[in-house]
């Protein structure tokens, strides 16, 4: 990241101006066990009373998203995605989930943290509606009914091209997304406090439109720097009401 400040003035000035108002997100990916459908039903109704108190008590400070992956994956049932200021309040949210007789019966097998800043390579391009956290304030609630979740790492050789280089090649990546204006994107960056570099999130309301940009994206000259871009989560939306009565 260093050498693209330095070649590029205004990158410098834009990274300050993010850090700035730099957020963290956290995409925690939950399971619930097995044993947990062997439980009465008063049980299980009252476990999930319980844990919809302590997402609804969250839900404002955090900006709590809900989805639901219940009949989609096989190793994820649902994802809650929370935003802030601060890493404690993500100990605390998941402290309180795991504390509740139902969290007792989860498990995380999948959990990406990142932080939003707008992108060095964006320059003049503009995305309208599209660019999600690439201002740096944060993920707002979105509308969509889906969210495609994945982590994200480019290979070694990619950070070795000069600056000039690196923004000519995403010059293009953006050209095709600015072909699906329904699918809006979401950066999170995750360079030396997590596995990936980067969670890629991207919103909208029909899965066919989202498998043509990834196809046609494919294609493109910045495809060839991609190390890793799985695992993939279909996620949908959902509210705490809706998502409990799926966990059973």
């Amino acid at each position: 990241m260093n050498d693209a400040l330095e070649e590029n003035p205004t990158a410098q000035m834009d990274a300050e101006k993010s850090l700035a108002a730099t957020r963290f997100l956290k995409y925690t990916f939950f399971k619930v066990a097995r044993e947990w459908r062997s439980l009465e039903h008063a049980e299980r109704r009252d476990a999930r009373d319980e844990l919809a108190v302590v997402l609804a008590k969250n839900r404002a400070g955090l900006g709590l998203q809900l989805f639901s992956l219940v009949g989609i994956r096989g190793d994820a049932d649902f994802m809650v995605l929370a935003d802030s200021k601060n890493l404690e309040a993500f100990q605390d949210l998941v402290s309180s989930v795991l504390a509740t007789t139902l969290g007792r019966y989860l498990e995380t097998p999948y959990s990406y943290l990142a932080m939003t800043r707008r992108s060095h390579y964006l320059g003049s391009h503009k995305h309208p509606g599209q660019e999600g956290t690439e201002g740096g304030e944060g993920l707002r609630p979105g509308q969509a009914k889906y969210l495609f979740v994945y982590p994200f790492v480019k290979k070694r050789s990619w950070y070795g091209l000069p600056f000039a280089e690196r923004q000519r090649i995403m010059a293009e990546h953006f050209k095709v997304g600015h072909k699906y204006p329904k699918i809006k994107i979401n950066t999170g960056y995750s360079f030396g406090l997590d596995d990936q570099e980067f969670v890629l999130a991207f919103e909208g309301d029909d899965p066919a439109e989202f498998l043509a940009l990834v196809e046609e994206l494919r294609g493109t000259e910045a495809s060839a720097y991609t190390q890793l871009e799985t695992p993939i989560f279909t996620c949908v939306r959902t509210d705490a009401a809706q998502l409990l009565r799926q966990l059973g």
